[in-house]
């Protein structure tokens, strides 16, 4: 497995990869896939922040984080997160995960945002995003909403998460 940059000749593969991928997803609007090509438009796109996961050439995963903000502070959103199904449980979407992170770090942003499993995300070191001060701009339960410290020298931050216009949320 090969975990890379996504590149524009990969846009086709990767939308094809996340609309599979939320077909059987519990939470989902059935449109991560428009999400996807609207937010690589947008302000909040950062393309080395956009991976894929290849398997003998086949794109078989994509994780997408964009900028948001949090008070004036500038973090990430993790969204989507997405592996075909029947690669999943095979550690690609942790892989995904822990790639961007490295990214993250290097590029110097301090947190990432997920709203998501909360049997998921916490097996990677994501946690309740109160617990750091942040807030959802939205109603969803606590656990859902969730955080994680890209650096320990991160600042201490606190607010209400303003998503990309791209998101939908106000």
């Amino acid at each position: 497995m090969t975990v890379r940059t996504e590149q524009q000749a990969d846009y086709e593969s990767v939308y094809w990869v996340i609309k599979c991928a939320f077909e059987t997803a519990e939470q989902s609007d059935g449109n991560e896939q428009d999400l996807v090509n609207a937010l690589r438009q947008s302000n909040a796109f950062i393309p080395e922040l956009s991976l894929v996961s290849e398997i003998n050439g086949k794109i078989v995963g994509h994780i997408l984080f964009t900028k948001l903000q949090i008070g004036r502070h500038t973090a990430l959103a993790l969204a989507p997160l997405s592996v075909l199904p029947p690669y999943q449980r095979q550690g690609i979407g942790t892989s995904l995960i822990l790639e961007g992170h490295k990214i993250a770090q290097a590029l110097g942003y301090s947190y990432s945002v997920v709203l998501g499993s909360e049997k998921y995300y916490p097996r990677i070191g994501y946690l309740p995003a109160e617990k750091f001060g942040i807030q959802p701009c939205f109603e969803v339960p606590s656990k859902n909403f969730m955080a994680y410290k890209l650096c320990e020298n991160a600042p201490i931050i606190s607010g209400i998460v303003k998503y990309a216009e791209e998101f939908g949320i106000t």
